[in-house]
């Protein structure tokens, strides 16, 4: 039997609420919720700080293998650890081979072995034709497989078009995986302009009605189909009406949204500026503001990074050139404080924090019964942080391999203090444990 180890304060993050708990762990998974005065051997007590389940990030592009020179496995989860990220779901892109077939999966997983300093759980791909390798990314632990409606920026991974979702949908549907999709429908728009480097030309060459479109059709299918939708990145606030309209119907569909469409705005973007480019774009304040409102009453069941770094020269910082530039933001680690500080602001409580960045994407992803909560039976993963410490995104405290984000400089309330996996401090004051420890996550409803 496993020694008993305690994690006590204040402020427990619990499935009643927030209160004074301890946290009584053995070996990896969580053994009890005891009164804040238990007594145990081995006992931490972190006071005032908050204890929450760690976050899950299901929408992360780790690179490895085949780009590694963008992101991999140890940068990538070292990043996760410090900002109290505990799992991780890998997307299929842009690593090489592209996650679309169980060998390409099987590669993805050699990769990893022995680099994980986070849980880490994998997404498939749909691409034309390979409606077929669908059922064996699932046997072989995908958790579910993601399309492109428009150009994904890499020929590996082409666009899918509805004749290939009608191929892929039954196939996922009858696997019991959900379909994910980059929502945006190439319909042409109003010309980029003439200067490269403004950021209100970008905006719009890729207009909000690419992604209602877009969202329209994927609806549509859900109904005929019956396969669960999930809808990635949401950007345009315009789509909440039908999002809102398809959940009342009770169809099978489900909305997550990034950092940097709720704590950035596109008039305050210089010219210039690609690392701050995206897709969807970051579009202005009145649509960052309904999308918060969308959060709050459930149309958006949950904020996750979309971290998608690359190489500082394909930013091309020195050209500033938004058509040219790679579009993805860098944010692994970063997006409790960044939520936190706008979500304290609109008045919004820990535990809706938790729901939003643990409890609802770890439904999601398939890993409800292990992740996600903080009790009995469930891994034991923490972050401790405090809320109301304020702190200024330097270099130094980025760990994914480049240093590169528009949040560098940005004053955030929500300090992470230490991360916990598995029953091991993985992360602290010290940094980082020295060997990783985390687990491939594989198949819906399974532990690591």
């Amino acid at each position: 039997m496993s020694a008993l180890v305690g994690l006590k304060s204040e402020r427990v993050v619990t499935a009643q609420g927030v209160a004074p708990a301890t946290v009584v762990i053995e070996g990896r998974q969580i053994r009890a919720l005891e009164a804040y005065e238990t007594a145990l051997p081995t006992l931490y007590d972190y006071g005032k700080s908050v204890l929450a389940p760690g976050l899950v990030d299901c929408h992360v592009h780790v690179n490895e293998p085949g780009r590694t020179e963008w992101e991999g496995f140890e940068t990538a989860t070292r990043a996760a650890a410090a900002g109290g990220v505990t799992s991780l779901v890998d997307m299929p892109l842009n690593s090489l081979p592209v996650t679309t077939t169980r060998a390409a999966l099987e590669q993805k997983l050699d990769s990893a072995r022995g680099h994980l300093f986070v849980d880490v759980g994998f997404w498939g791909g749909v691409v034309p034709g390979n409606q077929t390798e669908l059922r064996r990314l699932g046997e072989a632990g995908a958790l579910g497989c993601k399309a492109f409606l428009c150009d994904s920026g890499i020929e590996e991974f082409p666009r899918s078009t509805e004749a290939d979702l009608r191929r892929a949908m039954p196939a996922l549907r009858d696997s019991g995986l959900p379909l994910l999709a980059h929502a945006e429908l190439e319909l042409g728009g109003p010309a980029s302009g003439d200067d490269p480097r403004a950021y209100r030309a970008y905006l719009g060459s890729r207009p909000a009605a690419w992604e209602d479109a877009a969202i329209a059709l994927l609806i549509r299918l859900c109904r005929e189909t019956g396969c669960p939708v999930h809808i990635v990145h949401l950007s345009s606030a315009g789509s909440v009406p039908q999002l809102r309209q398809a959940r009342d119907e009770g169809l099978p569909v489900t909305v997550e949204t990034c950092p940097h469409y709720l704590c950035l705005e596109a008039e305050s973007i210089p010219d210039g500026a690609t690392h701050f480019k995206c897709a969807p774009p970051i579009r202005e304040h009145e649509n960052r503001e309904a999308l918060w409102r969308a959060l709050f009453e459930g149309v958006i069941d949950f904020v996750i990074s979309d971290h998608s770094p690359c190489t500082p020269a394909l930013k091309l910082p020195e050209r500033g050139d938004f058509q040219a530039a790679w579009g993805g933001i860098a944010s692994l680690g970063l997006g409790l404080p960044a939520i936190w500080t706008e979500a304290r602001a609109r008045g919004a409580s820990v535990e809706q924090l938790s729901r939003w960045m643990s409890q609802a994407p770890a439904r999601f992803a398939g890993l409800e019964r292990k992740k996600g909560k903080l009790a009995p039976g469930f891994d034991a993963d923490v972050v401790i942080w405090d809320p109301e410490s304020t702190f200024q995104v330097k270099e130094s405290e980025l760990f994914f391999k480049h240093r590169i984000s528009p949040f560098l400089g940005k004053t955030f309330t929500g300090k992470v203090r230490e991360t916990w996996l598995g029953g091991q401090r993985v992360y602290g004051a010290d940094g980082h444990l020295a060997e990783p420890t985390g687990r491939p996550l594989l198949s819906r409803g399974a532990s690591a």
